[in-house]
């Protein structure tokens, strides 16, 4: 790496960190979660950077030379066809086999009247996670793997064989994708390592939205049992993906947990109480999370603020962020504000109205990232985005 590149890291790489502590760095960082935005800015389309992730990957740096961003992810386009296929995944619809070459993918939500797990198999996963969603959820949700009990088959087999292959083949290609980043683009990565609340597995890849929400009413006992039990997991996974330094932090996507998907009272029974203590061990070994919260999750922000002061990184996306700002903004670092909506249908200055209007309500006294309310996806204009980035760099000036 030049002297040149080296020095641009490490003053992005403060200035983010700076940020993220909470703290006022020299200026506003920016770290745009950018995903098929970068496939488009790149000269791809979805199908290309879902297929193949080497595209998708020098779409990230293309995007991080061109753009004086301070950290980016390695690749938001995260469903590889190349892992899905091999183990004939059902839940997700990939660009040009199941939806068009031009859209992002998409998940499948269980079906209601067949979700992956029955409600009578609570105390089976309760009994043994692991040995659940190995031997009952994956022959579900597999076109290929068969049951324990059931013949086995030549496919099964090779199912098997190559997802197993394709996971470590794309999971060890992200380290060398953040040296690339750093070295040739002087660039950040943002995050490093995953988490999920327990209760949205429950809801995702389990029983379906509509399902747990019958559970909820009738099972909630079992369903605070389901939460417990796969807690140790998720913790596991996310400490076991996190960066060895501490710097980065650990990435919770947060969607269908809050009100008005779920009512508050069980937020407070059922969410929060089987997800705080993940929180509190995963900051107890020294690394902070950054809670994504996508949609409005500000019925829920005294909760939030019962963490350790900068524990965590909020980001905002349809909540009002001067409200959140007022309410935790004091104990961590915020981060999104800018709709995105306004990225793909605005004007540039719209774009930057916008932009001086969070920066003055919520960045005066640090502790603020620059993003986008959601993702980006290729819908954002490269000229909004421009001016997004642009802006920041000449307003956010401490």
């Amino acid at each position: 790496m030049s002297q040149a590149m080296e020095q641009k890291y490490a003053e992005r790489l403060k200035r983010y960190t700076t940020a993220m502590r909470n703290g006022k760095p020299d200026r506003v960082p920016i770290r745009p979660f950018v995903a098929e935005f970068a496939a488009k800015y790149a000269g791809y389309n979805c199908q290309q950077v879902t297929h193949d992730y080497e595209l998708a990957f020098d779409a990230v740096r293309k995007c991080a030379t061109d753009f004086d961003w301070d950290a980016v992810v390695g690749n938001m386009v995260y469903v590889w066809t190349g892992l899905t296929q091999a183990i004939g995944l059902k839940y997700y619809a990939v660009p040009g086999i199941d939806v068009p070459s031009d859209t992002g993918f998409q998940y499948r939500e269980p079906p209601e009247d067949n979700a992956h797990m029955k409600p009578e198999e609570y105390d089976e996963l309760i009994a043994d996670p692991t040995g659940f969603l190995f031997n009952v959820w994956l022959p579900r949700v597999s076109a290929d793997i068969v049951a324990p009990n059931e013949p086995a088959t030549y496919r099964s087999h090779l199912a098997l064989l190559k997802g197993g292959m394709a996971m470590l083949k794309y999971f060890y290609a992200f380290p060398q994708q953040g040296a690339r980043l750093q070295q040739e683009c002087g660039m950040p990565s943002a995050i490093a390592g995953i988490l999920k609340a327990p209760f949205d597995i429950l809801a995702d890849k389990l029983r379906g939205y509509i399902g747990l929400t019958v559970d909820m009413f009738e099972r909630p006992d079992q369903v605070k049992k389901a939460c417990e039990a796969l807690a140790p997991h998720l913790l596991h996974v996310a400490l076991t993906s996190a960066e060895p330094t501490k710097t980065l932090p650990i990435a919770i996507w947060m969607h269908r947990g809050c009100v008005p998907f779920v009512s508050f009272e069980t937020f407070e029974n059922l969410y929060w109480p089987t997800l705080k203590p993940i929180i509190l061990e995963i900051v107890k070994r020294g690394y902070q999370v950054l809670f994504y919260a996508e949609g409005n999750w500000n019925m829920h922000l005294k909760s939030f603020a019962e963490l350790p002061d900068g524990s965590i990184i909020y980001h905002v996306d349809k909540a009002d962020i001067f409200e959140v700002h007022k309410a935790i903004g004091h104990k961590f670092c915020l981060s999104g504000g800018v709709p995105n909506y306004l990225l793909g249908f605005g004007t540039p200055d719209d774009v930057r109205a916008c932009c001086k209007k969070v920066i003055d309500g919520v960045a005066r006294d640090g502790g603020y990232i620059m993003d986008a309310s959601a993702i980006i996806q290729n819908d954002a204009k490269v000229e909004n985005i421009q001016a997004m980035t642009e802006f920041t760099r000449e307003y956010g000036v401490y």
